[in-house]
């Protein structure tokens, strides 16, 4: 059966994270550097493979003490453990445009299975005639899942951060000849 690729067009992604710190406010993080990829068995998503990977070293808070702590053996372990992956193991339809994404990510060293909820934003043919497609992909993991464990306590016997991190990205991808 041919298969049909799709290339990230890195211009019109983004990968962002949130955790909640002293349990108050967010803090928003993203890739930088990231790489994804698709591949069907057909004309829709149903059969999608999908691949990403990111780049520890590219991790921004927009705090450059905070993002240095992030990629230390505190946090990431960037020099130990420079990227994080994820395959997808089936994409299963819930209804019309929506998705749940089935799959495993590999982060700190850990490999463990999420479930990502994903809303396809259809299918277009561009000014320039390529065939683009994109995605708004949201989920939840528990960081301590994967090995990233430090924390601190308040003063009021609160946590510096919590365990769940907030996925999301927006991701558009290029029909390949």
């Amino acid at each position: 059966m041919p298969t049909t690729k799709w290339a990230l067009d890195p211009t019109h992604a983004e990968i962002q994270f949130k955790i909640r710190h002293l349990m108050i406010t967010n803090v928003t993080g993203s890739f930088g550097k990231f790489t994804a990829e698709i591949e069907t068995t057909d004309e829709g998503f149903d059969s999608a493979t999908i691949i990403f990977s990111g780049e520890i070293n590219s991790i921004t808070t927009n705090n450059e003490q905070r993002d240095t702590h992030l990629k230390s053996p505190d946090f990431f372990d960037a020099p130990q453990f420079p990227t994080l992956a994820f395959k997808s193991t089936k994409l299963e339809k819930v209804s019309g445009d929506k998705y749940l994404l089935h799959g495993d990510l590999i982060m700190h060293g850990v490999t463990r299975p999420v479930k990502l909820n994903v809303e396809h934003g259809g299918v277009i043919k561009d000014p320039l005639g390529l065939t683009r497609t994109g995605f708004t992909v949201e989920g939840k993991l528990n960081r301590k899942e994967f090995g990233l464990v430090w924390n601190s306590a308040t003063e009021t016997g609160g946590v510096v951060l919590s365990e769940e991190v907030k996925l999301h990205a927006e991701l558009e991808f290029v029909k390949q000849a």
